[in-house]
């Protein structure tokens, strides 16, 4: 159904997967929430950007899972701030990195909910770009590969359920797949962030994620939003490289991409609805412009309508306190 079995079948043992799928409405099952895991600090701290999403410490992120499972959400999604950056990112393959601690941390308390890993550089490179520079300036895409590719491996072995590249790099998909199954890993499945554009709606995740780019941006990786063609072909290129799921990144400008990403697929599509997308609308609620809740469902909605089976969501909790009502 939605997910291939071959690699689902322990996930399926555990009674920790259920259907993503029921014709184009919305429920709490099509729901994974996004969580960022400082590696020091308070318990919670809040993000200005992003109202009701909070920075969280280890322990402050399996509290904050234990939450979301209780509302029925099956999935979390973790981005990792570290405590130190360098211009490789090792902070994003350290076996004790930020990341690595919370999936522990999260699987031991909550067994049945899937932990989905996050696997870029951006927030561990000092330079903010999702891969290792050259002299000049320009990401290496090789050699960033084989870096993501021992993230994969780092994040798997700790116990993600799911790794899920975020980077655009040229063949990482192919790559992460073959470092995954050479070192008996060949169940973790890969989440790739397929169609991700160059998209002015990550202004507050950047914040959050303390990912912004030194100097440059990232439209020589990410994609061009006038690029319908190019957005379907890459995700084509991902499902032959080993993706188990494509994703479209942002979500609502981009409903045309999900649904030509669905249909030329045919594979289970993830929706990523961004921070900013998330952001305009407390905004306006906040002033009285829009009713949160009626916006905020029809919007997913719409997500989930074009063709996504998957919608991240930063208004997960809300969502499913209201339709658990």
């Amino acid at each position: 159904m939605a997910f291939p079995a071959t690699r689902l079948r322990r996930l399926r043992q555990t009674g920790a997967l259920r259907s993503l799928v029921r014709e184009t409405e919305l429920s709490v099952s099509h729901l994974v929430y996004p969580m960022f895991v400082v590696a020091s600090g308070p318990q919670r701290t809040p993000i200005p950007s992003l109202p009701g999403i909070d920075h969280l410490s280890i322990d402050g992120a399996v509290e904050e899972a234990g939450i979301a499972a209780s509302l029925g959400i099956p999935a979390v999604l973790l981005f990792g701030l570290p405590a130190s950056k360098d211009e490789l990112g090792s902070g994003a393959y350290d076996d004790e990195g930020v990341i690595q601690l919370a999936t522990r941390a999260i699987k031991a308390a909550h067994p049945d909910l899937l932990v989905i890993t996050d696997l870029c550089l951006c927030e561990y490179t000092s330079h903010g770009h999702c891969g290792v520079l050259r002299d000049d300036g320009v990401v290496d895409n090789d050699q960033t590969l084989d870096l993501l590719a021992r993230t994969a491996v780092s994040q798997a072995e700790a116990g993600a359920d799911f790794v899920a590249p975020s980077d655009m790099m040229d063949g990482r998909v192919g790559a992460l797949r073959a470092a995954l199954d050479e070192r008996g890993l060949s169940e973790t499945p890969i989440m790739a962030y397929s169609a991700k554009f160059a998209s002015a709606f990550y202004g507050p995740f950047r914040e959050a994620a303390d990912s912004t780019p030194q100097a440059g941006d990232r439209k020589g990786y990410q994609m061009d939003p006038a690029n319908a063609l190019e957005a379907v072909r890459e995700a084509k290129l991902d499902v032959d490289e080993g993706a188990d799921i494509v994703m479209v990144k942002p979500a609502l400008p981009y409903l045309d991409i999900i649904r030509r990403v669905k249909d030329e697929t045919g594979m289970p599509v993830a929706a990523y609805n961004v921070s900013g997308e998330y952001a305009m609308v407390k905004a306006a609620a906040a002033q009285g412009l829009l009713d949160e809740r009626a916006s905020v469902l029809e919007a997913l909605t719409g997500i989930r309508r074009a063709g996504a089976d998957i919608v991240i969501t930063y208004h997960a909790k809300d969502v499913a306190r209201w339709l658990n009502r």
